[in-house]
C-alpha cells in the first residue's frame, strides 16, 4: 500500500497495490501489520456499511471521549466525496478540511484518526460504503457539525437543490457552537 500524507497531521490516504490480469483484480484491503508499520498503531473493533443515494450528505459526525473513534473508509460501489474536519482544540489545524474522492475504481481508503470530524456526499447514482472503527459506538457520545457551516467552506460537489439530509444533520450546531 502506498500512503498519501495530506495536508493534516495524521489524515492519510491509502492506495492499495493492485494486481489485475485478464479475469479482474485482487487487492488486500486491509492488514493490520502493514497498517500499524506505515500509519499507526491502532485496532480496529468494528466493521460498518452504509447504502445511499446520489445526493446523500453523511455528517459532519464524531464521537467524544471516552469513546472517540478513528475511522479507515472506503467505497466498495459507486462514488463519494470523504471529509475529515479537524476538531481537536488547539490544533494547528483546528478547523481546517481535507476532502477526497473515494471510487470503487480508485480502491483508496482514507484514514481519519480521532479528534475529527467525518462525513461524505454521495457523487454516483448509489453507493455502498464501508468503515473500520477503533472504538464501539456510543449514542451517549455522538456530536455532530452542521454540514454547511459557512466557517468550514467544504464544497460538497452536489447542486443545492439535490442534496438529502436526515433530520438531524440538518439541525447540528456550528463547529465555533461546539468549542
Amino acid at each position: 500500500m502506498e500512503i498519501i500524507k495530506t495536508l493534516i497531521e495524521g489524515v492519510v490516504i491509502i492506495e492499495p497495490c493492485l494486481f489485475k490480469d485478464d479475469r479482474g483484480y485482487f487487492f488486500e484491503a486491509f492488514s493490520q501489520r502493514e497498517f500499524e508499520e506505515k500509519v499507526c498503531k491502532t485496532t480496529f473493533v468494528q466493521d460498518n456499511e452504509s447504502k445511499s443515494s446520489y445526493g446523500v450528505i453523511r455528517g459532519l459526525h464524531f464521537q467524544k471521549p471516552p469513546f472517540a473513534q478513528s475511522k479507515l473508509v472506503r467505497v466498495v460501489k459507486g462514488a463519494v466525496l470523504d471529509v475529515a474536519v479537524d476538531i481537536r482544540k488547539g490544533s494547528p489545524t483546528f478547523g481546517q478540511h481535507v476532502a477526497v474522492e473515494l471510487t470503487e475504481d480508485n480502491h483508496r481508503q482514507f484514514f481519519i484518526p480521532r479528534g475529527f470530524a467525518h462525513g461524505f456526499s454521495v457523487l454516483s447514482k448509489e453507493v455502498v460504503f464501508q468503515y473500520k472503527c477503533d472504538n464501539f459506538y456510543a449514542p451517549q457520545c455522538e456530536g455532530a457539525i452542521v454540514w454547511d457551516d459557512p466557517d468550514l467552506g467544504i464544497d460538497w460537489k452536489i447542486p443545492m437543490g439535490k442534496i438529502l439530509l436526515s433530520e438531524k444533520d440538518k439541525v447540528h450546531p456550528r463547529l465555533k457552537e461546539i468549542v
